[in-house]
């Protein structure tokens, strides 16, 4: 057992001791009906914090022969896979943290450095099988593999930190590329190689020195999506197990969606909430607010606005085919935005290509990251969404109407109203704090139609849900007839108590007063 060459399996053993710990091993079938195919090259992208490197311990102990794993996986849900046991700790694991490399030798003699440190390990069991005067990974391997047919299975976490550390050193960042190329690529000697790392693979144009990876990354997870965080079964059972409520943690750490799995939350975040018995932002707390605030006030056209639709609550269309998978090469909006999934600080909508801010702990981000910025007219907005919520609640519909006109003065600059869409951004910005004791869904199913946005009080909190229908150019009275006739109230299924049906409406040609706003009070027993 080595620390390179053939790791034991102590950092899942730690794992599966921890007080909570969520059963992900039947990700080992997925990889298994990978090894020794044309898919064996596997890139696997997500956020900090998203259980990479602990996925990666698991690979080890399950792969490596230099320990013997079985009573570690009993009980848990790979057991009970017919191919468990064919690949139980039957090869030879390489592990390549890149970021230790990289720390201890620097950008230019990293490759170097690693060759050295994994060379003489290897040394250690197959130094009679290559040239002692070999000082190159690739050509040990190939020896070795010529004499013995063994195979390998490379495991690399924190594969980009080369892309995301030395962001401007386009040259060594090549040449990393091509040592990864060259050991990897093509090579008969490996079985699999398994990278993990925040960013995809860099591009060079229309070049990509890895191309044999098969990508799995936050825009697209394919049939990793379950693996990528918690699901919401997993989540509902934790829930159960320490008294915590589901739909709060929801609001806190849900959001991230893909093709089959609508609800993935972070993870990290998740267990320390059922540990600490407390909802916090613990993800944003393994970063400072200065890593969003620079892409934030990047000046590309538009970038800004989208910003603040969606703090709002509203979603945008993104093209994320242009970004070239490293942290500086930014041509448009949609270059940042789309770094900005990667970062965990956007969900991605695949089918829509829309983006939008996930959850109330990246929200909470956001608006530290604008307040210390040039964000000072939104900033206002958010300070002032506690009165206008509370006169909402007070029925006060002259004082709410009066609140969003002030609310559309300061956001004039950024959010221009042409339709109900754009209205329902600058409605769901203006309140904002009604996100700490509210769900806000937009366009909700509700009787024989959608409602335009309902504020669904939490569990813990008593206040009344709100029914909003927006109108433009209409008036606020035909908003409320809308909600009453399409009996959209009913459709808040099991809820009990009071419902305010808040009508809306915006007059572009009233220069005095544009906003008009009527309150009606519901009880459904």
């Amino acid at each position: 057992m080595g620390f390179y060459l053939n790791p034991g399996n102590k950092g899942f053993w730690e794992s599966i001791r921890s007080k909570i710990y969520v059963d992900k091993t039947n990700l080992i079938a997925c990889i298994n009906s990978l090894v020794n195919t044309k898919e064996k090259y596997i890139c696997v992208s997500r956020p900090r914090r998203f259980g990479k490197s602990m996925t990666l311990e698991m690979l080890a102990a399950y792969y490596s022969r230099g320990c013997d794993s079985a009573d570690l996986f009993r009980g848990f849900q790979i057991e009970n896979n017919n191919a468990f046991r064919e690949h139980l700790n039957r090869y030879d694991v390489l592990f390549l943290n890149i970021q230790q490399f990289l720390s201890r030798a620097g950008i230019h003699d990293m490759p170097e450095y690693l060759q050295r440190a994994v060379m003489k390990e290897l040394r250690e069991t197959y130094g009679g099988l290559f040239s002692p005067e070999t000082t190159v990974l690739a050509e040990a391997l190939e020896e070795i593999y010529a004499k013995t047919e063994k195979q390998f299975i490379f495991l690399i976490d924190e594969w980009d930190c080369v892309m995301r550390e030395k962001q401007e050193a386009e040259e060594q960042q090549r040449n990393y590329l091509d040592f990864l190329r060259n050991l990897l690529k093509d090579q008969p000697y490996v079985a699999l190689a398994y990278m993990t790392g925040i960013l995809p693979i860099k591009k060079y144009g229309s070049h990509s020195a890895l191309n044999m990876f098969f990508e799995y990354s936050m825009t697209d997870q394919k049939e990793l999506e379950e693996y990528t965080g918690f699901t919401e079964d997993e989540v509902r059972e934790l829930c159960c197990r320490f008294d915590m409520d589901f739909q709060e943690t929801g609001s806190w750490y849900d959001g991230y969606m893909f093709k089959r799995f609508l609800h993935i939350y972070n993870p990290r975040s998740v267990v320390e909430a059922m540990r600490c018995q407390a909802f916090s932002g613990y993800w944003i707390s393994t970063e400072t607010y200065e890593a969003l605030k620079i892409y934030m006030d990047m000046d590309f056209d538009g970038l800004r606005q989208d910003m603040t639709q969606m703090l709002g609550g509203g979603r945008v269309r993104v093209n994320t085919r242009s970004f070239q998978n490293d942290m500086h090469t930014f041509k448009t909006k949609d270059d940042v935005l789309t770094l900005l999934i990667h970062l965990g600080y956007l969900a991605y909508d695949s089918g829509k290509r829309e983006v939008f801010i996930p959850n109330r702990e990246i929200m909470e981000e956001f608006e530290t990251a604008m307040s210390v910025s040039g964000w000072s007219s939104v900033m206002r907005i958010l300070k002032a969404s506690e009165k206008l919520l509370a006169d909402t609640l007070a029925c006060d519909g002259e004082s709410v109407a009066e609140g969003l006109d002030r609310a559309h003065g300061e956001a004039a600059s950024i959010l221009t109203y042409n339709d109900e869409n754009s209205l329902s951004c600058a409605i769901g910005l203006a309140y904002y704090s009604a996100r700490k004791d509210y769900m806000l869904v937009r366009e909700f199913p509700a009787g024989r139609g959608f409602a335009d946005i309902v504020f669904l009080p939490l569990p813990s909190v008593n206040k009344p849900a709100l029914v909003v229908e927006l109108k433009y150019d209409k008036d606020a009275q035909t908003a409320i007839r809308q909600i009453r006739d399409r009996q959209y109230p009913q459709a808040l299924e099991g809820y009990r108590g009071e419902i305010l049906l808040v009508g809306i409406n915006y007059n572009k040609e009233d220069k005095n007063k544009k906003h008009s706003c009527v309150i009606e009070r519901l009880v459904v027993r």
